[in-house]
């Protein structure tokens, strides 16, 4: 049996590149995917993802917008778990779309401003909860937005970067995860 890969794409089409993933996941959708493989938009339902993940999958792939000082439509491949190791700030970014509950109580979250580390807590607790088993590797490809505010439609650089971003996603599927003592790849793509 192949293993099971969700390829998720995230975001907000109504604030301009925030549309990125769902873009991507869009144009990555009519290619042929390999058995296993997963391509969904999800939008802003990060609550939904979450639950989603519960089913039981080897691999997930976030797509979304992602800042990160780059110029526009930079991509980027990030191995979350490997950031953290390193020392990684990502405390202020998991704090997106929580906000702190009463004493001894867990956070409130808004399921419509979910960013992807806040999906993945939520995939944690969940999984806390039910037993199951969070998917073994996640990875977020990402590109830089050059503009999230209200508006529909990306700006040039990225929309020129959701064919690129194609083709990585299909790069990381026909490339084998890294073996359980091999160093997990961190890569950094650009456009052209």
């Amino acid at each position: 049996m192949s293993p099971k890969v969700l390829i998720a794409g995230i975001g907000n089409v109504f604030l301009g590149d925030d549309g990125f993933g769902v873009e991507t996941v869009r144009a990555l959708s009519a290619h042929p995917l390999p058995d296993g493989v997963e391509v969904v938009d999800f939008g802003v339902r990060g609550v939904h993802l979450a639950y989603r993940l519960l089913d039981g999958y080897d691999t997930l792939v976030l797509v979304d917008a992602t800042a990160r000082g780059g110029a526009p439509g930079t991509l980027y491949l990030i191995e979350p778990e490997t950031e953290a190791a390193a020392g990684a700030d990502t405390a202020a970014a998991a704090g997106a779309g929580t906000q702190a509950a009463g004493p001894g109580e867990g956070p409130v979250l808004d399921g419509h401003h979910m960013s992807p580390d806040t999906v993945l807590a939520l995939l944690g607790a969940l999984c806390a909860g039910t037993g199951a088993t969070p998917p073994r590797r996640t990875l977020v490809l990402g590109c830089e937005p050059a503009c999230v505010e209200e508006g529909i439609g990306l700006s040039a650089p990225v929309a020129a970067a959701v064919p690129e971003a194609v083709r990585t996603a299909l790069d990381l599927l026909d490339r084998p995860a890294p073996d359980e003592a091999g160093a997990p790849r961190r890569e950094l793509r650009r456009t052209p």
